[in-house]
């Protein structure tokens, strides 16, 4: 007895469709058709096998796996489909199951619409040209639907499926993201504890311990249909990897960055990451969650390995500190002298071993927060009289003067830069006579090196920067603000080194002239 399974499938293409014969392609009227023709013919129905919202080049989808299943175990002598096509797309598909596996398996492939049949061999090389034509058309498809969404990123239209957290879609405009009140609130506080000196792990202990859910689990419990393949657990905490994400993302300070991922082909559900500048950036698309000036800040301080202490909590002039002579990060270091410990900045290229290189610079952490408090002071007081405050930062914000500071700078680093590779060369030599050993070499070698990365990410900041020495300085009043705001503090703390101060140098100590410290303000 002649036994049939009908199969339908119904794709998003096919929802879509605008034409008036639409109602054709639907699972229902797919079932009707062949369900009619079966019992015309006097066939017995196995089963009828049905996909909704799945591609022809799908190979994962359930009812169609299950139907060839069974068709492998025998279980009926016929698959009847629409069309060849509601069958598969795919070229490759066709040969494996048309000319190969169902002659194995005694099974007859009918499309009624396009009269594919596998029992009429003369039929083989239509069956074929149907094949690549269905294959070609999923391709012209997919370069179709690239090619506008191209268009959208391009327009600074949002595409994805779910807006980043901190965000929603604009219900009345899906290609617009709106603020999430109660999101962005978390977003301004992970920037804000970071700024702090705190730590993405000590920042994910945080989040955890308020009980506020990670970005997939909100999404989920507002009702989204979210799913996130590399989530470490069900349970919405937090981690340290997410939170850097986060501080990373432009998206926060209005700009719209799309294209980090990509599909390998339209034939395959592999995504591969995207080369940073394939992204496609544009600025200032919605409303920010971040300033410019506080999201600039944690990259800088990111960029240079900010380290949070066993409490979870940077000191306050974390990365900000370098050696007067050599130019290096003043890393910490604690001793203890009976019961009573102490905080010392020290030279990172004395504290590596080579005390040839460079002298250690040593400054007590406590002491340095006494002189930068006392210095911070004077600078507000002589701002006092609003008057003065306004000429004197017209005068530092001429644009002449920002280009010079910045001619300068990238000067520095030029120096320092060839200063670094006159040492790494000094290195190498005390290696080959073995003043040093192979060990020591190579950690100095990639301190250096890291060095030299950290000078040339500086040049580069500095170049880019011009368009906002340009705007800060159309912006005096905010700097006025600033002094104002912070008259009379009691306690130094991170935002007001934020604020003020660059970076700071720390020179070696002198019996006769003491130790220089000099500040590099940020106006």
């Amino acid at each position: 007895m002649v036994k049939v399974a009908i199969y339908c499938r119904l794709s998003d293409e096919d929802k879509n469709k605008s034409i008036p014969t639409s109602d054709s392609e639907s699972i229902q009227n797919q079932k009707n058709m062949l369900t009619k023709y079966s019992l015309d013919q006097g066939w017995s129905i196995y089963k009828i096998y049905s996909d909704d919202d799945f591609s022809g080049l799908d190979s994962d989808r359930p009812e169609w796996n299950n139907m060839i299943q069974e068709a492998q175990e025998k279980k009926f002598n016929i698959i009847l489909c629409k069309s060849q096509a509601r069958f598969t797309r795919d070229m490759e598909v066709v040969e494996k199951y048309f000319h190969n596996k169902f002659i194995e398996w005694g099974i007859r492939f009918i499309g009624l619409a396009d009269s594919s049949d596998t029992l009429n061999k003369g039929n083989k090389k239509q069956r074929q040209i149907n094949g690549l034509v269905n294959e070609w058309y999923c391709e012209d498809v997919s370069e179709n639907i690239k090619s506008v969404f191209d268009v959208k990123r391009n327009e600074g239209k949002f595409i994805g499926s779910f807006a980043c957290y901190g965000y929603k879609k604009d219900p009345e405009n899906k290609n617009n993201l709106l603020i999430d009140d109660e999101t962005a609130q978390v977003i301004k506080m992970i920037f804000e504890w970071y700024l702090e000196g705190y730590g993405t792990q000590h920042i994910a202990y945080m989040l955890n311990e308020k009980r506020i859910f990670n970005p997939t689990k909100y999404k989920q419990n507002v009702g989204l249909n979210f799913k996130n393949s590399s989530a470490k657990n069900n349970f919405g905490l937090w981690n340290k990897t997410t939170v850097k994400r986060i501080l990373k993302n432009e998206m926060y300070i209005g700009n719209m960055i799309q294209g980090k991922r990509k599909k390998v082909s339209y034939k395959s559900k592999k995504i591969i990451s995207t080369p940073q500048e394939e992204w496609i950036r544009i600025e200032n698309t919605h409303e920010p969650i971040i300033s410019k000036e506080t999201f600039n800040e944690v990259q800088r301080r990111i960029s240079s390995r900010q380290r949070s202490t066993g409490k979870g909590q940077a000191h306050i002039f974390s990365t900000k500190v370098k050696c007067l002579d050599c130019g290096s990060t003043m890393n910490k270091v604690t001793t203890f002298r009976g019961n009573k410990r102490y905080i010392y900045l020290r030279c990172k290229t004395y504290s590596l071993g080579n005390k040839n290189l460079c002298t250690s610079h040593s400054i007590r952490l406590d002491e340095l927060e006494e002189i930068i408090t006392e210095r911070i002071i004077k600078y507000i007081n002589s701002y006092l009289d609003e008057n003065s405050i306004i000429n004197k930062l017209k005068s530092e914000s001429n644009l002449n003067n920002k280009f010079e500071k910045m001619k300068n700078e990238i000067s520095s680093i030029m120096q320092k830069i060839d200063q670094n590779s006159l040492i790494l060369k000094n290195l190498y030599i005390d290696k080959v006579k073995a003043n040093i050993t192979n060990e020591q070499f190579i950690e100095l070698n990639n301190s250096f090196l890291d060095e030299k990365n950290q000078l040339l990410k500086r040049k580069e900041e500095l170049n880019k920067n011009i368009n906002e020495f340009i705007e800060n300085s159309k912006n005096i009043n905010k700097w006025s603000e600033i002094v104002k705001k912070y008259k009379g503090f009691k306690q130094i703390n991170h935002i007001i080194v934020n604020e003020f101060i660059d970076y700071i140098e720390i020179g070696e100590k002198n019996k006769d002239s003491g130790q220089k410290i000099k500040l590099h303000w940020l106006f």
